[in-house]
């Protein structure tokens, strides 16, 4: 077998070329490296970090094992990364996996992805982090009460709605948004930080005596400790996603994962040092959000800041979210495996307008259809059996393919201990909680291969869908897209 030949007529001259009379369309490179690294450490630092520490202590029982499941995990998500990095410098187009998956395995494996990332995961990881959001911005208007639901879910979807005009409008403008919004959290996680530092100078140690004991051992606990660690982690590999809009992404993709997962890291540990300086385990398991608390104990009237910045985080998280979440559903339109009209590009503002659109009603539909109380660990098994699929990939490349060019190479043995963990984060928690909820989730999967043969491989398409493209083409006003033949 050898990797799949791109089903591309597109010229490798530059957007200027009028050769056929117009000028082709493509979406503009803007993203450099400050971008590139904002994109990466925004999307991962959202709720998480706010979030998962008690989930992460309540699974393995003691503080020090905790917090080698945070540190085991950022060195899981740059494994990934530079993982990733290689295959990105390989296959220099848009898409992530997906992109990666049909080049390397060919259509209907990628098809399957990308009809479950489209319709089932970006969406709803999408949700879930407005929701997150939606809950700390309206929570001082309701002090000493839960925040009405209608109200937390009006809230997300104006915070979709806001993303999708600014993603729409302007590369430029949504980079800038993610640019702030990431120096903000990270100025409010060094507050967090210093705080710390600021207790255990004062001797407040207690929670680190015998720091290991009543530690679980358990490997469903541990693969669901790191399901939760994962999740606050998760956007290591958002740069894949806009690799065609990176400025000489051969050099910008490795220095950006290079520069912003450490840093991610390093914040994370020194975070969870100083929950547990200024709260005993107990008190941190029994805390609803434990960075609030942190801000109740250690800040004292000006704890708000603590629920204003975890809101700024989560929606500059979102905004990297949707970012990279609405150039899957434009990449696999592309290829032919999604309707043409989301493969298009908006004729002056040069942006993926109808897959953002596409992405941002399907969020809207998962905001308004529930809460997502067990979205991290059914978002990351399907996350981590296709970040398997990838890695596997890069392995077969490397063995088979060593001539195809590449301007950075990862040791072997690195994608050798990311496709492990894979398989260990698919399986663990199945053979040790087995639950009704993952079955379902293969079900949906599979369930593309009904649209798969007919839609795709038969091509058999109603007549009615194109008129319906031509009609939302002239609406949008939007026009197909090519890209350089890399």
């Amino acid at each position: 077998a050898t990797m799949r030949k791109r089903k591309t007529t597109d010229s490798p001259r530059s957007s200027t070329d009028l050769t056929e009379g117009k000028e082709k369309l493509r979406l503009k490179q803007e993203v450099g490296l400050i971008s590139g690294v904002s994109l990466i450490a925004g999307t991962m630092i959202g709720s998480g970090i706010f979030m998962s520490p008690e989930w992460v202590l309540h699974h393995m029982g003691s503080p020090a094992s905790s917090l080698l499941i945070w540190a085991a995990c950022g060195l899981l998500a740059m494994f990934g990364a530079l993982s990733y990095a290689e295959l990105g410098t390989i296959i220099k187009e848009s898409g992530g996996e997906y992109i990666y998956i049909l080049r390397i395995f060919g259509p209907f494996p990628a098809f399957l992805f990308a009809y479950t990332s489209v319709i089932l995961v970006r969406p709803a990881g999408l949700a879930a982090v407005c929701l997150s959001f939606a809950e700390y911005a309206v929570a001082p208007f309701y002090p000493g009460c839960s925040s009405p639901q209608v109200v937390i879910k009006s809230t997300a979807a104006a915070c979709i709605l806001l993303l999708t005009v600014i993603n729409c409008l302007n590369v430029r403008l949504a980079t800038s948004v993610m640019n702030i919004f990431t120096a903000a959290k990270l100025l409010a996680l060094l507050v967090i930080v210093v705080g710390g530092v600021v207790l255990l100078a004062k001797g407040q140690t207690q929670s680190f005596q015998n720091a290991f004991q009543n530690t679980t051992a358990g490997i469903g606990a541990v693969g669901v400790a790191f399901y939760q660690g994962l999740w606050s982690y998760d956007g290591w590999n958002n740069l894949n996603y806009v690799t065609e809009e990176l400025k000489k992404p051969e050099v910008t993709l490795p220095r950006a994962v290079m520069i912003a997962i450490p840093l991610v890291t390093c914040l994370y540990l020194l975070v969870n040092v100083s929950y547990l300086a200024a709260m005993t385990p107990s008190e941190l398991l029994s805390s609803g959000a434990v960075a609030v608390t942190w801000g109740d104990k250690v800040l004292g009237s000006w704890a708000w800041l603590i629920s204003l910045s975890v809101a700024l985080s989560t929606f500059g998280s979102s905004n990297g979210t949707f970012f990279s979440g609405g150039r899957v559903c434009y990449i696999a339109a592309r290829e032919g495996h999604m309707p043409d009209i989301l493969s298009m590009a908006h004729v002056r503002c040069l942006t993926p307008s109808p897959a953002l659109m596409f992405t941002s009603a399907m969020s809207l539909i998962m905001v308004v259809s529930g809460s997502f109380t067990t979205i991290v660990n059914f978002f990351s098994f399907i996350a981590w059996f296709f970040y398997g699929m990838t890695i596997s990939g890069l392995l077969y490349i490397k063995i088979k393919k060593p001539e195809l060019p590449r301007s950075y190479k990862v040791p072997i043995i690195i994608p050798i201990i990311v496709l492990m963990a894979a398989v260990y984060l698919v399986l663990a928690p199945i053979i040790d909680q087995p639950q009704i909820e993952i079955l379902y989730i293969v079900l949906f999967i599979f369930s593309g291969i009904i649209l798969y043969f007919p839609l795709v491989h038969f091509k058999c398409h109603p007549r009615f869908l194109q008129r319906l493209t031509l009609h939302l083409q002239l609406f949008l006003e939007v026009a197909p897209t090519t890209r350089d033949a890399n």
